[in-house]
């Protein structure tokens, strides 16, 4: 196999190769169409008639999926490891210079060594579902911004009219961009009959409301897109940043425990408001909240294991494909 690995930006990319214990920058192009046939053309002939081809590049807000699909036609792999875990490789294997003829020698040296699993596409419906989900959280806060420069600016005493204007106006037009993108789901979703079965089965679970459920639609459906079915709860919550991280070495080193929030930020908080408000209603959430408050844990510990509840339960219900089932989350005491 020919590790290739890339270091993309908006408008460029550079290629390197790992050959020999050995880094060999193979030049720059263009982030377009015509760069990535400049692209093919520029390895082809470094490759074996029999070899694969798997590109290694980490994910920069979008700016490679271009390439990703490109490469994908191709036939070759795409692995897209997270930044932060190539970092800290990085770092412990003493790379010390970061520049564009290093870094996708770096990378190509890290997919020889590690391996990392291969990007699975996102169904489209899928990933326009996630795109829309995105952009509504981008709106509310915006919109969440700008009614707290307005509620700022009319408690001053010398505020000037065009600016009270000028914020309304924006509040307006968010406004209407969040009423369409909320009618946009919603017509994405009804013309499901399969996402519109699963949104019904997760609205069954306590704690999972009509704002919670399109982000759980979105997240589980790439979560099982990307690990093929096959990932686990406890993958999932640690995907999400609800895993606990512990802190402790001996008899003298010790912190709180935490969560890692290493995941998915925004899924993270609308699990946790969930919780906060499933908590309150007569249902197995509660039952399993006031279990760990009534063991002493605090209030918001118990919270967040609700949350991770809740998400364990969206996982179970969205695989099985079933109603949640109260009577499968009662405690089971021996």
């Amino acid at each position: 196999m020919l590790i290739i690995g890339v270091d993309i930006a908006q408008a460029k990319f550079d290629v390197g190769f790992w050959l020999d214990k050995k880094g060999t920058y193979l030049g720059q192009y263009s982030n377009d169409p015509d760069g990535f046939a400049q692209f093919k053309q520029s390895i082809l002939p470094r490759s074996q008639a029999d070899e694969e081809i798997k590109l290694i590049l980490e994910p920069t807000g979008g700016y490679e999926m271009g390439l990703v699909f490109y490469a994908q036609e191709q036939g070759w792999q795409v692995s897209r490891p997270n930044p932060k875990v190539v970092k800290d490789w990085a770092k412990g294997s003493g790379w010390r210079v970061k520049n564009d003829r290093q870094d996708p020698c770096m990378l190509a040296q890290y997919g020889t060594e590690k391996n990392p699993p291969c990007y699975q596409p996102v169904p489209e419906n899928i990933q326009h579902l996630n795109d829309l989900v995105a952009r509504q959280v981008d709106l509310q806060q915006l919109l969440r911004s700008e009614r707290n420069r307005l509620q700022q600016y009319q408690q001053r005493p010398r505020s000037h009219e065009a600016v009270t204007n000028s914020l309304n106006q924006v509040i307006a037009v968010l406004e209407a961009q969040l009423a369409a993108i909320a009618t946009a789901i919603n017509k994405l979703l009804a013309a499901d009959d399969a996402l519109q079965a699963t949104k019904r089965r997760l609205l069954t679970i306590p704690g999972v409301g009509p704002i919670l459920v399109n982000h759980l639609i979105a997240l589980l459906s790439v979560w099982s897109s990307q690990t093929e079915g096959a990932g686990t709860a406890k993958q999932l919550v640690a995907f999400v940043g609800l895993d606990p991280q512990p802190f402790e070495s001996g008899r003298t080193v010790f912190k709180r425990p935490t969560i890692s929030k290493m995941g998915a930020s925004v899924p993270r908080q609308k699990l946790y408001m969930g919780a906060l408000g499933g908590v309150r209603g007569d249902n197995p959430l509660r039952a399993f909240y006031q279990r760990l408050v009534g063991r002493g844990k605090a209030k918001r510990l118990a919270l967040v294991a609700a949350a991770r509840k809740i998400l364990v339960w969206a996982w179970a219900v969205f695989r099985s494909k079933t109603d949640f089932d109260p009577a499968k989350a009662a405690p089971k005491f021996i």
